[in-house]
């Protein structure tokens, strides 16, 4: 089986085991609340500002889990899709659909290949989603073919100090950098899946073949008071209020990148409403 095939197996199992102990019961919490937050210590929306005014546009959220990132948006006027590889954590988010009367799009497949029309979103955004269980140089440049020009890319994932200091056999983050940072474009845990942690000019370096430029990059830190999260062993409150714990990407597509060439008729309107949600069992 191909590495990425791999990949994507061992993924989708470990997100089914996660879905089971943690976000299925979790999702509920998730979707109810109505000031959005990122990351392992909720930091404010209000305080980054990287989403602005939705209200009319065309989201796609890649690696969308339980769709709670979705359900916000939505309920502020976007008209969103949500996709994901584990089908379990889609059927999380359709029984919250059906529970808070936010109904979208879900589509089950894989981020970096998904299948939808080209040029069909405004917005692209990912927490925790594609953003660290895909392939950098294959889920940003099908980003970048399914924004439409002009359109932004928005991506929360583990910041690299985090992820240098996490040991290797996984827990929380030390004070000493404990594995090498060129091990960290593919990191494989002990306790199965495989994440994607390239550097700062390795983002920079694929966001631009792409057709991306970055507006913004927020190192996200713990706010004051914050407490250490009961479920993911990545940092304590302590370690995240002294160093940056995520990395908060802000990019919008200004051409198309060295393999988005566009050919004819690929690239017509589309809106994300004309998509028919997946009946999941």
């Amino acid at each position: 089986m191909p590495k990425g095939d791999r990949d994507l197996v061992n993924n989708r199992r470990l997100w089914t085991l996660v879905n089971s102990a943690f976000s299925d019961e979790d999702a509920a919490r998730a979707w109810a609340v109505d000031d959005l937050t990122w990351g392992l210590f909720h930091v404010p929306e209000r305080d980054v500002r990287v989403l602005g005014d939705v209200a009319g546009l065309d989201v796609l959220e890649l690696g969308c889990g339980t769709a709670y990132l979705s359900a916000w948006l939505a309920r502020r006027g976007a008209r969103c899709v949500g996709v994901d590889l584990t089908r379990a954590q889609l059927r999380t988010a359709a029984r919250c659909q059906h529970r808070f009367g936010t109904v979208f799009p879900l589509i089950e497949a894989d981020a970096q290949n998904v299948p939808l029309q080209s040029a069909a979103f405004d917005l692209v955004v990912s927490e925790y989603g594609a953003s660290v269980w895909c392939d950098p140089e294959l889920w940003v440049a099908e980003a970048a073919r399914l924004l439409r020009p002009g359109g932004r890319l928005v991506f929360l994932t583990n910041s690299v100090l985090v992820t240098l200091c996490v040991p290797e056999m996984e827990g929380f983050a030390s004070d000493r950098l404990v594995r090498p940072q060129r091990a960290l474009n593919r990191v494989r845990w002990a306790g199965g899946g495989t994440e994607f942690h390239p550097g700062h000019g390795e983002w920079i370096r694929v966001l631009s073949r792409n057709g991306f430029v970055v507006e913004a990059l927020h190192e996200l830190y713990a706010p004051d008071g914050s407490t250490t999260p009961d479920y993911y062993a990545i940092a304590t409150a302590g370690w995240a209020s002294r160093w940056p714990v995520e990395d908060l990407w802000v990019a919008r597509l200004t051409r198309y990148g060295e393999e988005q060439q566009p050919e004819d008729g690929q690239r017509g309107d589309h809106h994300a409403a004309d998509v028919t949600p997946r009946r999941l069992p």
